[in-house]
């Protein structure tokens, strides 16, 4: 439950990595759960597309990916050469609290 909290506070427009979400969970060196946790029990209206890999790229393969692609993209995530810019899109939680 801890890591859905964390993800449900990403807000639009904005995404997370699997670490940073790890380490806001209190998961120290999580990063693989959190990608398991939203892999198989993700609750209705969690917002999972906004978590990425650390270096900026999305990991799902396929469709999965390409939905995610799609949501960031309406949401105003901008890709570059199929990465995210840290610097304009990268959630702190520190720095939203």
């Amino acid at each position: 439950m801890r890591i859905f909290r964390v993800v449900s506070q990403i807000p639009r427009g904005k995404v997370a990595t699997y670490g940073q979400v790890a380490a806001y969970a209190g998961l120290a060196r999580g990063a693989r759960l959190v990608g398991w946790a939203l892999k198989t029990s993700t609750p209705p209206g969690c917002p999972w597309w906004r978590v990425i890999n650390a270096q900026g790229r999305i990991s799902l393969a396929g469709p999965p990916g390409e939905e995610q692609r799609t949501r960031l993209l309406r949401e105003g995530v901008k890709f570059e050469e199929g990465r995210v810019d840290f610097r304009k899109f990268l959630w702190d939680a520190d720095l939203a609290a």
